[in-house]
């Protein structure tokens, strides 16, 4: 079963996600500093588990979470897409990239292909981001992308953040 298109960008091809991806995400799981945003640690049942969920999400909604490869080598290095989950009032572009390979332009160029992918296939818009007010990595991928702070948000969990706003190409 295809579920979705792959992307080509500059330096990164977006794919849907697959089986093939588990042990990569494990390894993300057990990295404190990658997962801090994200909720913390995840073990090996609970990154099944959003594996089984990124699949469930393009079954579903038509769109979500890319995996990120570098082109020139294959290289599984992150995700980054539009998903929608059931607590969020609208869409949400989101990414996120494995140990290594921050500071090298892939959130970016990656996070921008599927945003304009996403607007052009469902001509829904504009997206939003919610960061983490402590995350200033991801801050500078949404200025880079051209977002813009929109407004304070917390979570229902307590984390304190910003509604970021992308504006359509």
């Amino acid at each position: 079963m295809i579920l979705g298109p792959t992307l080509t960008a500059e330096r990164v091809t977006l794919r849907p996600p697959r089986e093939s991806d588990f042990d990569a995400l494990c390894a993300f799981g057990r990295s404190e500093e990658r997962t801090r945003f994200l909720g913390g640690l995840a073990d090996a049942n609970a990154q099944w588990r959003t594996l089984l969920a990124d699949i469930g999400h393009w079954v579903l909604r038509g769109y979500g979470l890319f995996s990120i490869e570098v082109s020139d080598t294959g290289r599984f290095v992150g995700r980054a897409g539009p998903i929608f989950h059931h607590h969020n009032d609208e869409p949400e572009l989101a990414w996120h990239l494995f140990e290594g390979f921050d500071g090298q332009g892939f959130a970016s160029e990656a996070a921008a292909a599927a945003r304009d992918w996403y607007y052009d296939q469902t001509g829904h818009g504009p997206l939003m981001s919610w960061i983490n007010r402590d995350n200033h990595a991801s801050q500078a991928v949404a200025r880079r992308l051209g977002a813009v702070p929109e407004r304070a948000d917390r979570t229902a969990s307590g984390h304190e953040g910003h509604i970021w706003r992308h504006q359509k190409p």
